[in-house]
């Protein structure tokens, strides 16, 4: 496995939307295996392909709570709660830039294993924010795009000061 180049805020390819995996093969489980390697370098919780510049809709989470590390092939959201939770979230794209989110605090949703087997899931709390952060990065949908124009600006600003510097 391998630690890949990670697209750095506000590369487009963190805007693009993902096309969905089709070919469950070898070079899938490879990818996997290499963004595991590049999360845990980051470090971060989450990650998708899109974060290393391939646009195609594959997530792996590695929640602290977790024995393994999960792959998540095509996720898509099925339902969400009304009920919301608010929660601290960053970007392995954004190294130390953390805001606020508000999120539905449960969702349901469905996405395939690397080899192609649909599965249905619910998740609350924690595992449902990830969820969903990633869900919106495969949809294009940069977290930042979560915050209010005032939030984001600000913190921008702040984030490009400390990595100029």
């Amino acid at each position: 496995m391998a630690v890949l180049s990670i697209l750095k805020y506000p590369d487009p390819g963190l805007s693009s939307p993902c096309l969905p995996v089709t070919v469950f093969n070898d070079a899938l489980r490879q990818l996997a295996g290499d963004l595991l390697d590049t999360m845990r370098a980051a470090p971060g919780v989450g990650i998708t392909a899109a974060h290393v510049g391939v646009l195609t809709r594959l997530v792996v989470l590695e929640l602290p709570d977790w024995l393994a590390p999960r792959t998540y092939v095509n996720p898509e959201l099925l339902w969400h709660s009304d009920e919301t939770k608010v929660h601290t979230e960053g970007s392995v794209s954004m190294s130390g830039a953390l805001e606020e989110v508000e999120r539905p605090s449960s969702i349901r949703f469905r996405y395939q294993d690397l080899d192609g087997v649909a599965h249905e899931e619910e998740a609350s709390g924690f595992y449902a924010i990830c969820i969903q952060h990633e869900i919106d990065q495969l949809d294009g949908v940069f977290w930042l795009k979560r915050l209010s124009r005032l939030k984001r600006d600000r913190l921008v600003r702040k984030w490009q000061k400390q990595t100029a510097g």
